[in-house]
C-alpha cells in the first residue's frame, strides 16, 4: 500500500510562525526605507526652496540686504525646523514599526513555547499510561507464571 500523498504538503505550525515573522520583518524594513526616502525627498525640496530664496535675495539692492538677511534667516530656521520635524516623525514611525514587530515576535515565541509545553505534558501523560499498562502486564504475567509453576509442581 502506498503511503505517499499526492496532494500538496501542509505547512506545520512552526513554519507558519516563521513565515509570519519573516513577513513582518520584511514589511518593517520596507516601511522604514519608504519613510527614509520620503524624508530625503522632503529635505531636498526644502533645500531647493532655501536655495531659490537665497538667489532672489542676492539680486536685491544693498539697502534691502539687512531686511533680506533677516528673511533668509527665518526661511532657513523654518527649513531647519521642518527638517527636524520630518526627521522626528520618521524616527517615531520607525520606532513604532520596530515595536510592533518586536511585539509580534514575542507573541509568536510565546505561542511556540506554549505548544512545546503542551507537547511535553502530553508526552508525560502518555509515558505514565504506558508505564502503568506495562506494570499491570508484568504483574499479570508474574501471577500466571507462579500459577503455572504451582500447577507443574
Amino acid at each position: 500500500m502506498n503511503t505517499n500523498s499526492t496532494g500538496p504538503e501542509e505547512k506545520g505550525f512552526f513554519e507558519k510562525v516563521k513565515e509570519t515573522i519573516e513577513h513582518l520583518w520584511e514589511g518593517t524594513k520596507d516601511t522604514a526605507e519608504e519613510v527614509k526616502d520620503k524624508t530625503a525627498d522632503t529635505i531636498e525640496n526644502i533645500k531647493e526652496k532655501v536655495t531659490a530664496e537665497k538667489k532672489t535675495v542676492a539680486r536685491k539692492t544693498i539697502a534691502a540686504k539687512s531686511n533680506v538677511a533677516v528673511k533668509s534667516k527665518t526661511v532657513k530656521a523654518k527649513a531647519v525646523a521642518a527638517t527636524a520635524d520630518v526627521k522626528a516623525k520618521a524616527n517615531t514611525k520607525v520606532k513604532e514599526i520596530k515595536a510592533k514587530a518586536a511585539d509580534e515576535t514575542a507573541k509568536a515565541k510565546k505561542a511556540v513555547a506554549d505548544v512545546k509545553a503542551k507537547a511535553a505534558d502530553k508526552t508525560k501523560q502518555i509515558e505514565k499510561k504506558a508505564k502503568a499498562a506495562s506494570t499491570a502486564v508484568k504483574k499479570s504475567a508474574a501471577k500466571k507464571t507462579a500459577a503455572a509453576k504451582k500447577a507443574v509442581a
